[in-house]
C-alpha cells in the first residue's frame, strides 16, 4: 500500500517536472524553448487584453454623466492597488510614471498564479525562467531610474563607495537582488504545486487537493503576486536613493 502510493507520487513528481523544450536554430545558434511556458504566458496576456478591452467598452460615457458600477469599481480598484502597491515610491513623479508598469506587473503575476488552479493549465510562475525574465525586467529599469535620477558619473562613483576596495561585494549584491526576486516568487509557486501534488497521491478523491489549490492558488497566490510587487518598488527605490 504504501509502496504503492510513493510510486505513484513518485510518477506525478516526474511529470510535473517534465518541459516541452522547442528548439529553433538561428544560424550557428540555437534559442531553445520551452512551448508550454510559452503557451502559457500568452493565455495570460490575452486574457489581461480582453480584461481591458471588456473594461474599455463598458466605460464609454460622457464625462458629465454619473459614473456607472463598472467605472466606479474601477477607479476604487485603482486607487486601492496605487494606495497598496506605488504610494512608497521615494517621489511623486516615480509614484505617477511607474503605476501603470507595476500595476502590469502585479495583475500579470497574479492571473499566472491563479492559472494554476485551472484544471489541464499550470502557473507560468512555476517556471524559473519566466519569473527571472521578470526580476530582470525590474532590474534593468531600476538601473536606468538609477542613471537618469543621478546621472552617469555618480551612478558609476556609486560603486565604489564607501571603499573602492568594496567594489565586487558590491556588485554582488546588486546582481543578487533580481535573483532573490526570481526564486522567491518561482520558490514558493512551485512548493504550492508540490504540496497539491503530494496531497493529491495520498488522498486520491479529490475534496482535499481541490481545497488546497484553491488556497495556494487564489489566496497564496494573490499573495505573492503582492509581495513581487512590493519588492520591485523596494529594489527601484533602493537604486534610484541609494
Amino acid at each position: 500500500m504504501i509502496k504503492s502510493i510513493f510510486e505513484q507520487l513518485a510518477t506525478q513528481l516526474t511529470h510535473l517536472g517534465e518541459k516541452q523544450i522547442v528548439t529553433l536554430p538561428l544560424g550557428s545558434v540555437e534559442i531553445q524553448i520551452d512551448l508550454a511556458a510559452m503557451i502559457m504566458m500568452w493565455i495570460v496576456m490575452g486574457l489581461l487584453i480582453l480584461l481591458a478591452l471588456v473594461l474599455r467598452r463598458a466605460l464609454k460615457q460622457q464625462v458629465e454623466d454619473v459614473p456607472n458600477r463598472v467605472q466606479a469599481g474601477l477607479v476604487a480598484l485603482i486607487d486601492m492597488l496605487r494606495e497598496q502597491l506605488t504610494s512608497n515610491f521615494a517621489s511623486e513623479r516615480l509614484e505617477r510614471e511607474l503605476f501603470p508598469f507595476i500595476a502590469t506587473l502585479f495583475m500579470f503575476v497574479l492571473l499566472s498564479n491563479w492559472l494554476g488552479v485551472v484544471p489541464g493549465l499550470s502557473a507560468p510562475t512555476q517556471n524559473l525562467n519566466v519569473t527571472l525574465g521578470l526580476a530582470l525586467m525590474v532590474f534593468v529599469l531600476s538601473q536606468a531610474l538609477a542613471v537618469r535620477a543621478k546621472g552617469g558619473k555618480a551612478y558609476l562613483k556609486g560603486f565604489l563607495e564607501p571603499v573602492p576596495f568594496l567594489l565586487p561585494l558590491t556588485i554582488i549584491g546588486e546582481l543578487s537582488r533580481p535573483m532573490s526576486h526570481a526564486f522567491r516568487l518561482f520558490g514558493n509557486v512551485l512548493a504550492g504545486t508540490i504540496l497539491v501534488t503530494v496531497v493529491m497521491a495520498k488522498f486520491a478523491p479529490i475534496v482535499v487537493p481541490t481545497i488546497l489549490n484553491l488556497i495556494f492558488g487564489l489566496f497564496f497566490g494573490a499573495i505573492q503576486a503582492f509581495v513581487f510587487a512590493i519588492l520591485a518598488v523596494a529594489y527601484i527605490n533602493v537604486a534610484v536613493e541609494s
